[in-house]
C-alpha cells in the first residue's frame, strides 16, 4: 500500500481536479495513577478535548498534484493536535491553527514521490515509533511492483530524507532523518512484511531548542502482520526495533541507559473499521527501551510524561512498558466511536521511583 496516497481520489482516466477532506474529533480523557520520578503523583484529571482538520488536494493531471491541510493544535506540540476545552485560549477567544501538510506529489506507474511536508511514507501499524500527528519535512520516494510469483506477490521500496532542524550550514550539520524500507506481500496478501532501517543524525536530547547534547540513532526495524482468519477478520501484528549505535563512550548518557536500545510491540486484533456496522477490538503489549525510538517523535497517547520541566511541551514516550485495550464501532460510514485504555510503567527510573500512569480515551470521529 502506498501510504501517502490514502487521502487522494484516484482516477487515471478522468482526474478529479479538487478534492476536499476534513474531520472533527471530540474526546473525553480521564487520567489517574500518574506517579512522578520523585514518588509524588500528578493530580488526577478529566479533560474534554477536540481536534479539527481541513485539507485540499488539487490534481493537475494524472501524475502531478499538490496538497495542504490545516489543523488545530499548539505549534510547539507536534505530537498532539487536540485542544482542551477552556485551556488558556481566553473566554470566547480564537484557537491556535497550523499548517500540517504542504506538498507536491508525483505518481507514474510503479513510482510515487513527494516534496515538502507530508505523511510519514513508511509502512507502520501503530504510533509507538512515529506519531500519526508528526509530518516530516523533506523528500520521499515509493515504488511497488507485482512479481507474478507464487511465494511473493508484490514488493515495494519506501525511502526518504527529512530535515528535523536546519542549522543553516551543510546538510550533514542538520538534524535529519533518513530511512529505507522493503514491503512485501505473501500467501494471497495474508502476510505482509516490512523490514527497514532508519538513521537519525544529530538529534537534540531535548526538543524545541533546549537540548544539552546531540545524539545519533541507527534503528533496525522488522515489522509484519499476519491475517489469521478472514471471517471474522483476526490478525496479529509484530514490530521489533534495535538501535545499533554504540553509546559506550558517550559521557552525556548515564550508564544505566547506554544499553537501552531494544523495542517490541505485539498486537492481536479482531474486526475492522471501514463502513457502517463494522467493529474492531485490539490488545497491544509493548516494551520500548530508552533509545529504541526518538521519544518526542513517537506518540504521546499512552502517558502524561513530557519535557515540560525542560522547557518543551513534547512528550517523552520511550523507556516504558505497558498495554492497551481498544474497542471501536462505526455508527455510520463516516462516524466512528473508539475507546482505549492504557496502563504503563517506566523501565529505568530517572529518580527514586519509576513513573506510572493509567488513562482512558473515548473518541467520537466525524469525517468527510
Amino acid at each position: 500500500m502506498f501510504i501517502a496516497q490514502t487521502n487522494f481520489a484516484q482516477n487515471d482516466t478522468l482526474p478529479k481536479k479538487l478534492t476536499l477532506t476534513g474531520d472533527f474529533r471530540f474526546r473525553v480523557e480521564p487520567d489517574w495513577d500518574s506517579r512522578k520520578s520523585d514518588g509524588t503523583f500528578r493530580d488526577n484529571r478529566t479533560r474534554l478535548r477536540y481536534r479539527m482538520r481541513f485539507g485540499a488536494n488539487y490534481r493537475f493531471n494524472n501524475w502531478v498534484q499538490i496538497g495542504a491541510r490545516l489543523r488545530t493544535g499548539i505549534s510547539g506540540k507536534q505530537q498532539d493536535p487536540q485542544l482542551t476545552l477552556g485551556d488558556n485560549f481566553n473566554e470566547g477567544g480564537t484557537l491556535p491553527i497550523g499548517l500540517e501538510k504542504a506538498f507536491a506529489q508525483f505518481s507514474v506507474d510503479w513510482f510515487q514521490g513527494w516534496l515538502g511536508k507530508n505523511t510519514f511514507p513508511f509502512e507502520k501499524q501503530n504510533e509507538l515509533f512515529w506519531s500519526d500527528n508528526v509530518y516530516p519535512d523533506g523528500i520521499a520516494a515509493q515504488t511497488k511492483w507485482s512479481t507474478g510469483l507464487s511465494w511473493i506477490e508484490s514488493i515495494g521500496i519506501n525511502s526518504g530524507y527529512f530535515i528535523i532542524a536546519s542549522n543553516n550550514g551543510p546538510l550533514n550539520d542538520d538534524s535529519s532523518f533518513s530511512g529505507i524500507q522493503i514491503v512485501s506481500s505473501h500467501a494471497k496478501q495474508r502476510i505482509t512484511l516490512f523490514p527497514g532501517f532508519y538513521y537519525f543524525n544529530s538529534l537534540p536530547d531535548i526538543p524545541d531548542g533546549n537540548g544539552t547534547f546531540t545524539i545519533d540513532y541507527s534503528i533496525v526495524h522488522v515489522g509484519g502482520r499476519f491475517e489469521l482468519l478472514e471471517q471474522p477478520k483476526i490478525g496479529v501484528e509484530v514490530d521489533w526495533y534495535r538501535n545499533v549505535e554504540n553509546y559506550t563512550n558517550n559521557d552525556s548518557i548515564t550508564n544505566q541507559l547506554k544499553d537501552q536500545q531494544n523495542g517490541i510491540v505485539l498486537s492481536l486484533r479482531a474486526g475492522q473499521l471501514k463502513k457502517k456496522g463494522d467493529w474492531k477490538a485490539r490488545v497491544t503489549y509493548m516494551r520500548l527501551e530508552r533509545f529504541s525510538a526518538v521519544d518526542y517523535l513517537a506518540q504521546n497517547d499512552w502517558a502524561r510524561w513530557d519535557y515540560t520541566s525542560q522547557g518543551s511541551l513534547d512528550g517523552r514516550l520511550t523507556n516504558y512498558q505497558g498495554m492497551e485495550l481498544m474497542l471501536g464501532y462505526m455508527i455510520t460510514d463516516n462516524i466512528k466511536v473508539n475507546s482505549r485504555y492504557f496502563l504503563v510503567e517506566q523501565l529505568i527510573p530517572y529518580g527514586p521511583f519509576s513513573e506510572t500512569g493509567q488513562r482512558i480515551r473515548f473518541d467520537v470521529d466525524i469525517g468527510f
